[in-house]
């Protein structure tokens, strides 16, 4: 079983993630924010891939530092689960429309870190959540999981609908690339041999 957990602890943040690749997408979050909670289970429902997670920090300051810790943590997870990233189809596409809005994530599962966020969020909040820190979070997460990650809003008006495609094309996405090639499924998919970062 491909499976992870992570405990990370600073001063500002105390996460906890058990992760399972090749699950049904079960999930059992709680950071206390619920907007955020709400598209966490999205990932974990449409990537398949099951998610415990507990997150407690600084959010009498704001939000930032539990968002940004809790990308990191997941991500991690998905490392760990990852191992040397034999068999994986290694890419990932989706496209997610929700209502008027419409999101596309494009994605390699590269060990090289990179985001590029084509998403314009201009009111403030979501609820109580500051709506820069979306980005915030999907940068953490393709840092610790060494994804080359694209995140781009083909168009849309509600930010809602707009955020939640990003969490679900991600996850859609992530299906796909984590998957194991029946036709490749004892090899690490790239000609160098080894997903270690840039050469």
């Amino acid at each position: 079983m491909r499976t992870a957990h992570v405990h990370r602890v600073t001063k500002e943040t105390d996460i906890t993630v058990t992760l399972a690749l090749d699950g049904t997408g079960h999930h059992d979050i709680r950071t206390g924010i619920g907007f955020f909670d709400h598209m966490l289970e999205q990932l974990s429902r449409h990537s398949l891939i099951d998610l415990a997670l507990r997150a407690t920090g600084d959010t009498h300051i704001d939000f930032h530092h539990l968002t940004e810790d809790t990308g990191l943590a997941i991500g991690d997870a998905l490392t760990q689960a990852l191992g040397e990233r034999k068999g994986i189809t290694r890419y990932g596409l989706a496209y997610v429309p929700m209502d008027e809005a419409l999101t596309r994530v494009v994605l390699d599962l590269s060990n090289r870190p990179h985001l590029v966020w084509q998403v314009a969020l201009p009111r403030p909040k979501i609820g109580t959540m500051d709506t820069e820190l979306f980005k915030e979070w999907f940068q953490a997460f393709a840092n610790a999981a060494g994804l080359t990650l694209h995140v781009t809003c083909l168009y849309g008006e509600n930010h809602h609908h707009i955020v939640e495609g990003c969490y679900k094309a991600l996850a859609r996405a992530l299906r796909q690339a984590v998957t194991i090639d029946s036709r490749n499924h004892d090899t690490v998919p790239s000609t160098k041999g080894i997903l270690s970062g840039p050469s």
